[in-house]
């Protein structure tokens, strides 16, 4: 079977389009999605393999996407360590790890003990994706795997729930940098592992989300979170494994995560990306592959306004090496028409560039 033009464009190659699909497609705005939602909580539905598989493919039914990305949470992997965590409605921790104890005393959990249920809903999306290509006589659509990068995972174990500056986490590193790194030792050691895993399940290629990026200086964040970054994207690379690095909020470290050895990097909404192709170069003489980066409020704002802010970007943005996406994560109202918009406007660029 041929690739489909997300695996190519992966590979660096020029396709008829540019790819297409959306952070967390697999969610709230879909009808189909709420009725799920309707006899299970998200914990219930992220742990259920079969449920995980049903609401991973409900955007690649409705709208044609040309990736899957699974259906999961950034912390699912946090269960390994032993550490209790709930959703209201974002991840809060029992007990945050605040101590050299509570960090030096974390386990090194095996492979197949790191939230087993994600490769497991790899492989079973990943058979969907294959019976549906074959069914329809096409390329099948890529499938991703995910993780939380070390930074962001540390800021959820460290604070114990969201927070929008993270104080308890900047206030360990200034205290104790020598423990924070520890910690992010620990976090990038079980992220490769999980990751590994999810490659091996049937994942095309793994994205790291780095949502909290912007938490640190760039001064702090290259001295004490790179190092670490750059040993998980290393160790990926050289196993082979093809990685996405999302930059959120950090327009200041836009040109160190560049740098990093991923094959595609994604950056959110407050970047310019046709100036990040430009810092990269082309693909054709060797940049890297970029994904992005529409404003998410741009759906909200209704069809005709989505069609004209996604022009802009194909507009501006070179179709070679650029994967169409959204710069955050869909919000959950945004209307079905607005999505729809979005896939014929990017689907639509096969007729222009012929």
């Amino acid at each position: 079977m041929t690739d489909g033009i997300f695996l190519r464009t992966l590979k660096g190659e020029a396709t008829e389009r540019r790819p297409l699909w959306m952070l967390r497609q697999a969610g709230r705005y879909l009808p189909e999605y709420r009725e799920i939602r309707k006899d299970h909580n998200f914990e219930a539905m992220s742990l259920n393999t079969d449920v995980a598989a049903e609401v991973t493919l409900q955007p690649i039914d409705r709208f044609g996407f040309d990736a899957a990305i699974v259906f999961a949470d950034i912390m699912s992997p946090v269960r390994a360590l032993g550490i209790p965590f709930s959703f209201n409605p974002g991840p809060v921790l029992e007990a945050p790890l605040r101590s050299r104890a509570s960090i030096e005393s974390l386990p090194t959990p095996d492979k197949a003990e790191i939230a087993p249920e994600v490769p497991a809903t790899l492989a079973k999306v990943r058979a969907g994706l294959e019976e549906r290509a074959a069914k329809a006589g096409t390329p099948r659509a890529g499938l991703i795997g995910f993780a939380a990068a070390p930074l962001t995972l540390a800021c959820y174990l460290i604070e114990g729930r969201g927070n929008r500056d993270f104080p308890a986490l900047r206030g360990l590193l200034l205290s104790d940098p020598a423990l924070f790194g520890d910690l992010l030792e620990k976090v990038t050691s079980l992220t490769i592992e999980y990751l590994r895993a999810q490659y091996e399940a049937g994942a095309d290629v793994v994205q790291i989300f780095d949502s909290w990026a912007g938490t640190l200086s760039a001064r702090d964040w290259r001295e004490h979170v790179q190092p670490h970054l750059s040993t998980l994207a290393e160790q990926l690379a050289s196993d082979g494994i093809p990685t996405i690095m999302f930059a959120n909020g950090a327009a200041h470290l836009s040109p160190l995560y560049l740098s990093l050895p991923s094959t595609v990097n994604q950056f959110c909404w407050r970047t310019d990306l046709p100036a990040m192709r430009d810092l990269t170069g082309a693909v054709s003489d060797g940049g890297k592959v970029l994904q992005g980066n529409l404003d998410p409020a741009a759906l909200l704002a209704g069809p005709e306004a989505t069609a004209r802010a996604a022009q802009a970007i194909l507009d501006r943005m070179p179709a070679h090496g650029h994967i169409f996406n959204l710069g955050h994560g869909i919000d959950k109202d945004t209307p079905l028409e607005s999505v729809a918009a979005l896939v014929e406007t990017v689907h639509n660029e096969s007729s222009a560039l012929a």
